[in-house]
């Protein structure tokens, strides 16, 4: 039976921290499309969900000797379209699938509160990614394939849930459409109420078990495009970069479930969209990114590249957007990210970094970026960090880091 026909479900839900927790495998280097590129061996190979016995669920993936760098960084890219020039950006359609590219994403996360001040923070993630080039869809086949990630940090409840699902793009199992929007896989929807766009007001819903996220969501800011005109280089190799851009502040309200309790919540939230074919270099071993949002109504993004021999990639790079929307490009000799501390999980034994001094000389920022939580790693069928942080120093406000390849 094709594995491909069947949904997919992996949950995980940490409690408070425990420190004699099993220390499992280490875990594949991945960045956020490692995981698409890595799909369709995920659905084809053992995937063996195990239970320990304080009840969690750990998934370990057998893919050989490729990791997911390897494929990542492929050069088989044969048939699929390149993020290779600058291109004219075109929305709404472009809020769209591209199913020419192999891979892309749309990229949810938000920082949130309740009215008696329980924080929250949440990410909804959605995946497309292309099996082959060329591959035409039927009512019960697809050349395309869908990955979900839902977490939920519950800040002051001192605990972290993380799920996944897959499915394949056909028979309205998952899919995304432009206009009105609508990005889903099974009931994990974001979809636009009326004649929307993705700047909304579009509705956000997940729901795994005694857990679930209802919000509302209305863009603040224009679109924001990221790198030369949206055009997102990763190496100096043509092609090995993205079409990215940002809606960096979105209103956000709603509804979180945590078992029997309900919370009336409200926050601002932040997207990240980016297709493309290839992506890394060899010598880059995984990523850093940051993306924050000021008391005072700007926001920054930054990320740094990772390389084999310690060093930081000179194609790291960032945005900064003022109050009005306006946009500053960042070169990586613009921003230097120090980590301050480390923090061990007890499940994968990696050692993530926890808490970050960012520097910014230009623009006379010195920040101190804190985890709301050690203890936000995804231990799914791909092992990352993604969690809300504080930010204190030259600006304050709220945000998410996403740590890959440690």
């Amino acid at each position: 039976m094709d594995p491909l026909l069947h949904r997919r479900t992996h949950s995980y839900s940490h409690p408070p921290h425990r420190e004699n927790s099993s220390r499992a495998a280490a875990a594949a280097i991945v960045i956020r499309g490692a995981v698409l590129f890595l799909l369709p061996l995920l659905m084809l190979v053992t995937v063996g969900c195990t239970g320990n016995r304080d009840g969690e669920t750990a998934a370990t993936t057998v893919v050989g000797e490729r990791s997911a760098l390897s494929v990542l960084s492929t050069s088989d890219t044969a048939g699929f379209a390149r993020a290779d020039v600058v291109r004219d950006f075109r929305f709404p359609e472009d809020d769209g699938p591209h199913p020419e590219f192999r891979t892309e994403w749309w990229y949810w996360t938000g920082n949130l509160e309740s009215s008696d001040g329980r924080r929250f923070g949440y990410q909804l993630t959605f995946f497309r990614q292309a099996l082959a080039p060329g591959v035409r869809d039927s009512a019960w086949r697809s050349g395309h394939t869908y990955f979900a990630n839902f977490a939920l940090t519950d800040i002051d409840g001192g605990q972290f849930h993380a799920f996944e699902r897959f499915n394949r793009g056909t028979a309205g199992l998952a899919g995304a459409r432009a206009f009105p929007f609508r990005v889903w896989v099974d009931d994990w929807t974001v979809h636009a109420t009326g004649a929307n766009d993705i700047t909304g007001p579009v509705e956000l819903r997940a729901t795994e078990g005694e857990i679930s996220i209802a919000l509302t969501l209305r863009a603040e800011k224009p679109r924001i495009l990221h790198g030369d005109h949206g055009l997102s280089k990763k190496s100096a190799a043509s092609g090995n970069a993205s079409y990215y851009y940002s809606l960096t502040r979105i209103a956000s309200d709603g509804h979180i479930r945590i078992g029997d309790r309900t919370f009336a919540v409200q926050g601002t939230s932040w997207l990240d969209r980016e297709w493309s074919t290839s992506v890394l270099d060899p010598a880059q071993t995984g990523w850093d990114w940051f993306s924050m949002q000021f008391d005072d109504g700007s926001e920054l993004m930054l990320y740094q590249l990772r390389l084999d021999n310690g060093g930081i990639d000179p194609f790291s790079a960032g945005s900064s957007i003022d109050p009005t929307g306006k946009r500053r490009t960042l070169t990586r000799e613009e921003f230097h990210i120090m980590p301050r501390g480390a923090w061990q999980s007890p499940r994968s034994g990696i050692h993530w970094p926890s808490g970050w001094e960012v520097r910014i000389p230009a623009l006379g920022l010195v920040l101190d970026v804190e985890p709301v939580r050690d203890d936000q790693e995804l231990p799914l069928t791909v092992t990352y960090w993604e969690g809300a942080v504080r930010i204190r120093g030259s600006r304050t406000g709220v945000g998410y880091v996403e740590l890959t390849g440690y």
